[in-house]
């Protein structure tokens, strides 16, 4: 079940990102989050009027993704940025592509006109499988990271959409 994110969940939402973190190229940050930094993060989301969604199964969050402005001018106000992230428990159930499903569901309805996504160059699956909704290749900022003791590039890919009525 996909349903919007709520404060309640972010205990959950905190362990998936917090993996990511430790584990994965997936998020070029190096220290996990705490848990008053993710609820600063869920009200400046909820404030900015962005989506927040979690795949729910058997009452447990098994998945989230949001979607915010990629640069915080007024010039980029129809071109968002996407993230989703699955529980390592939960890999390879579909949960990213079904979250991704309803997060361009929204897009839509709000008036964005490109979607993109920035991944983790060698991260093969996550662009197959953003190609396979669309996505395409928009870009390489080539050593753009640094984790892991390796020097890492990331690709944005771009999913256009209808955009605001005029």
């Amino acid at each position: 079940m996909i349903r919007f994110m709520e404060e309640k969940d972010l205990p959950e939402v905190l362990v998936i990102y917090n993996d990511i973190i430790l584990t994965s190229k997936a998020v070029y940050r190096y220290e996990i989050q705490s848990l008053e930094e993710k609820k600063q993060w869920f009200q400046e989301q909820k404030a900015a009027g962005n989506p927040l969604l979690v795949y729910v199964e058997n009452g447990v969050v098994a998945g989230f993704a949001n979607y915010s402005q990629f640069r915080p001018y007024p010039g980029y106000k129809y071109t968002m940025e996407h993230s989703v992230y699955v529980h390592k428990d939960h890999y390879k159930k579909g949960i990213a592509t079904k979250l991704m499903h309803q997060l361009i569901k929204l897009a839509q309805e709000q008036g964005v006109k490109t979607l993109v996504a920035g991944i983790d160059g060698e991260n093969i699956g996550s662009i197959k499988a953003h190609e396979k909704l669309g996505f395409e290749y928009a870009g390489t900022i080539k050593n753009a990271g640094y984790k892991f003791n390796e020097w890492l590039d990331l690709v944005f890919y771009q999913l256009h959409l209808p955009g605001p009525q005029k």
